[in-house]
Formats: C-alpha cells, sequence, structure tokens
C-alpha cells in the first residue's frame, strides 16, 4: 500500500463552511468556539500546551514505524508534536483540526517543510475531507475523543478509526483518565480507562501498552491522562 503523501491541503476559514477568520463562544458551533481560543493568544499559555509531547513521542518509537509511514495527527491544534516528528525524519504526516487558526501556528513554524504535511481543516464527528484520506499506519489522538460526550460522536469517530488505520496499524489515544478533569476548556469531558478504550476498539486491536501520565499546564495546574497504545490484528 503506497505511503506516498497527498499535496497540502490549504483551507483559510477557521469554520468549515464560512469564509475569513470568525470566532465564536457558541460551543454549539465548535469550528468557530475553538478559534475563539487560538485568536489574539498566546498559545504556548494554553492549558494543553506541551513544550515538547515526551509521552507521545516514547510511543510512537516503540512502534518502530518507518519514516515514510503515514501518521495521521486528530485535533492537532498547535502541537510541537508535527515539529518533533520532522526533526526525526518522519515525512508523511496528516494533520488535522476543525480550526484552522489552530493549525496557521504550525503552517508557521514548519514553514519549510509543508511539503511532507497534509493539514484537514474537518470535523472529526462529522467528516468529510478526513474520509477521503488514505489508510495509515498510525493515529495519534491526544486530548480530542474525550471531547465527544454524545456517543453519536464516539461512533463516528471510531468507525472512521477503524476504516482508516492499516492491518498491523498502530493507535495511540490519550485522554483524561478517570480520576481527571471533567470539564476543559469550558466543555464537558468523557473520562476514559484503559480498559474503556479497548472495549470501544473491540477485539480486532491488541492494547500494547498504557500508563496514567500526570500532565502539568502552564499554569501549574495538573491534568491526568491515561495513555494508550493498541495495534492492530
Amino acid at each position: 500500500m503506497s505511503n506516498s503523501c497527498a499535496n497540502l491541503t490549504t483551507q483559510t476559514s477557521c469554520s468549515i463552511t464560512d469564509k475569513g477568520c470568525k470566532t465564536s463562544e457558541n460551543k454549539e458551533n465548535l469550528a468557530e468556539y475553538w478559534c475563539g481560543k487560538y485568536t489574539n493568544v498566546d498559545y504556548t499559555k494554553l492549558g494543553w500546551y506541551e513544550e515538547k509531547s515526551l509521552p507521545t513521542l516514547k510511543l510512537i518509537q516503540k512502534t518502530k514505524c518507518k519514516k515514510d509511514a503515514v501518521i495521521f495527527n486528530v485535533g492537532a491544534g498547535s502541537t510541537t508534536l508535527i515539529d518533533d516528528l520532522l526533526s526525526e525524519g518522519y515525512r508523511n504526516l496528516i494533520v488535522n483540526d476543525i480550526s484552522s487558526c489552530a493549525l496557521k501556528n504550525i503552517r508557521k513554524r514548519i514553514e519549510k517543510e509543508q511539503n511532507n504535511i497534509q493539514f484537514i481543516v474537518d470535523d472529526i464527528t462529522n467528516p468529510t475531507s478526513l474520509k477521503k484520506i488514505q489508510k495509515v499506519d498510525l493515529w495519534n489522538d491526544r486530548a480530542v475523543l474525550h471531547f465527544f460526550t454524545d456517543e453519536k460522536d464516539q461512533v463516528t469517530y471510531f468507525k472512521l478509526l477503524k476504516e482508516k488505520v492499516k492491518q498491523k496499524g498502530f493507535v495511540i489515544l490519550a485522554e483524561f483518565n478517570l480520576q481527571g478533569a471533567t470539564k476543559c476548556s469550558g466543555l464537558d469531558v468523557k473520562r476514559y480507562s484503559a480498559e474503556m478504550l479497548q472495549e470501544k476498539l473491540g477485539t480486532d486491536f491488541k492494547l500494547l501498552e498504557a500508563f496514567n501520565y500526570d500532565y502539568t499546564m502552564p499554569s501549574g495546574e495538573i491534568r491526568k491522562y491515561v495513555y494508550t497504545l493498541f495495534q492492530r490484528n
């Protein structure tokens, strides 16, 4: 199966359907809501910002994925993980977020290497462009799934995941654990254990590693995560 990287997808709107950079406090319009979180702020001070995504990087290293592996980063925001993957030689990255405002920060930082990245602005709970991506060797999610408190959104998420992860491919899910916060950025969250994530993925995926992790926010507060690494049979 081909591991070639598709061309850069460019979209200027923070909302998926509207032109221009719109922001909103309306939680019913998540594209504009999340755009508001990344507009006129220092994103390195946001509660989920990591200077270096060490737990995720360690799990990716354990997969022994080749440098041309297709790595899909869902709900990436402005993560520095993309910079680190590029510096380590990975050259086939798909980077998604519901808000292009968040992705603009990554674009600016890695301007010279954008040919190695496919940026996709899309809502993973109502996917359009994401349905068209190639199958992936690694699906990486840090702090995205736990925002989907409606069962129908969870079903849509895992349906796409199961459609897109290759046989013998890997899945990293890092979400608030059962002792974690019940809200994030003003939104309710669903907390998980490794067993709950295994149940969502089903018997076609094997749990390779799971651990709890205390993340220290830029403010100094602690957020409790569970990190998991699965492999498809």
